[in-house]
């Protein structure tokens, strides 16, 4: 289970260093592509495979299904970690997340989110100021 929130640095290589209990849960192969709200997001080989399956369903012939699948797979990076733990984030998809070089990075669960550190408290400070107007609705849905 990949849970909390980590601040790192990237380095002049834009390599982020994960700590070390994720990494033993990730393992030494991780994907990262584009999220959906601003941020990267890194799954585990094994997990990417079950996102792959899922996206990989989407009936080509919707154009909506077709953008959802580039989105996903264009951007998409198979990294290997080093002996530090570190990952490499090509620039383009920081570029496309408004990294710099302050990050958070985000366990959620099944994998993680990594964000421009100074947008990640904007988004914590919304998501305090409406997680319980969104949980109420959410539980109303049953």
């Amino acid at each position: 289970m990949l849970l909390g929130e980590h601040e790192h640095t990237l380095d002049d290589k834009n390599r982020l260093t994960l700590p070390a209990r994720l990494r033993e849960q990730l393992g030494e192969r991780v994907v990262v592509t584009a999220g959906l709200d601003g941020c990267l997001v890194a799954y585990a080989h094994d997990e990417w495979e079950r996102q792959v399956a899922r996206i990989r369903e989407l009936d080509t012939l919707s154009r909506e299904s077709r953008m959802m699948q580039r989105y996903v797979f264009a951007s998409a990076v198979v990294g290997d970690l080093d002996r530090q733990g570190r990952v490499v984030l090509p620039a383009s998809l920081l570029e496309s997340a408004g990294i710099e070089r302050e990050v958070t990075v985000a366990g959620m669960y099944d994998h993680l989110e990594i964000w421009d550190r100074a947008k990640w408290r904007d988004h914590r400070r919304e998501l305090e100021g409406s997680a319980e107007h969104v949980a109420e609705r959410i539980a109303n849905r049953d």
